[in-house]
């Protein structure tokens, strides 16, 4: 007994400092957070660094936390206005977030709302559409580019909307920033160059719907 209480006290004491675990591939503030607030609250006219809907720009680790108290995210208004059956935000009509989602953002904050990167490995050899393409798409940018908000004209929640945008040469000098275009995500900074440089291998090879 006494052995199995040691142990116990060692891993409480342990556990804390070993961040891979702590935080984890879907509580990674850069990879798994920002996303969300960029691509579901940043739209024209909301939380971005040029409108400042209510006081908050929510495409910056500053900006979100302005409504995060850490270790506490009923107390943080980013998280009240995202739970319940009936979240006010984000406001009609735009979908509300759905249950991964807002699970990360709790998540997130209970573990401390620390501004967290590189939580996870980069991937260097699967650039096909299904398995990498889709999930950037939906991660970064379907909150903007969808069936009833098709920013720019582009629905990027589909594989053939994503080929349109390629094929017009728009998507990969956007989300590189190049001079020219439009930067995207909009109000943020660039995605993960891993993530773009498979974007780029998958058009490279024909950007098929593989």
């Amino acid at each position: 007994m006494k052995k199995e209480l040691i142990f116990f006290l060692i891993s409480i004491i342990l556990f804390p400092t070993c961040t891979k675990e702590i935080y984890g591939p879907k509580a990674c503030f850069n990879e798994n957070v920002l996303p969300i607030f960029i691509s579901n609250c940043a739209m024209s006219g909301c939380h971005n660094p040029k409108d400042k809907k209510a006081g908050y720009d929510l495409t910056t680790y500053e900006g979100i936390m302005n409504g995060v108290k850490p270790n506490h995210p009923l107390l943080s208004e980013v998280y009240k206005v995202i739970r319940g059956n009936s979240p006010s935000m984000p406001e009609k009509p735009y979908p509300k977030l759905n249950a991964k989602d807002v699970s990360i953002i709790k998540l997130w904050i209970n573990m401390g709302a620390q501004n967290t990167s590189n939580c996870g490995n980069c991937d260097t050899v699967n650039f096909t559409y299904t398995s990498r393409v889709k999930h950037i798409m939906n991660t970064w940018c379907t909150g903007c580019h969808n069936p009833s908000s098709a920013g720019g004209g582009f629905d990027l929640s589909t594989y053939n909307g994503v080929a349109v945008s390629v094929a017009n040469n728009k998507l990969l000098g956007s989300m590189k920033h190049m001079a020219g275009f439009i930067p995207m995500p909009q109000g943020g900074d660039q995605i993960q160059t891993c993530d773009i440089n498979a974007i780029e291998k998958w058009i490279k090879a024909g950007f098929l719907n593989n």
